[in-house]
């Protein structure tokens, strides 16, 4: 699980440095102001997008999760019940 969190940790470390460079590039790039906003303004709706794309597979990973825990959920305790069932008439017959 470790592994999972230094790797998160790592990828968004790696996108945001990307971003960072990628606004310092534009920034510092000889061209002219306008130019510059329109190629700030074109990549600022590429990565909005990018983000909202993310989210919605995000948003359906954790619907399945929830769907799954759920269910998992479900058949622990009706498993539970089964085995209270089981025991009860042992413990009250003897």
């Amino acid at each position: 699980m470790a592994d999972r969190d230094d790797f998160g940790a790592f990828l968004i470390g790696f996108v945001v440095g990307g971003v960072a460079g990628a606004v310092a590039a534009l920034l510092l790039a000889p061209q002219s102001g306008v130019e510059t906003r329109a190629m700030i303004k074109d990549k600022s709706i590429e990565l909005r997008d990018k983000a909202v794309e993310t989210a919605e597979k995000t948003r359906v990973k954790v619907d399945e999760f929830a769907v799954e825990a759920k269910t998992r959920g479900k058949e622990f305790v009706d498993s539970a019940k089964k085995a209270v069932t089981k025991k009860r008439p042992a413990e009250t017959g003897g």
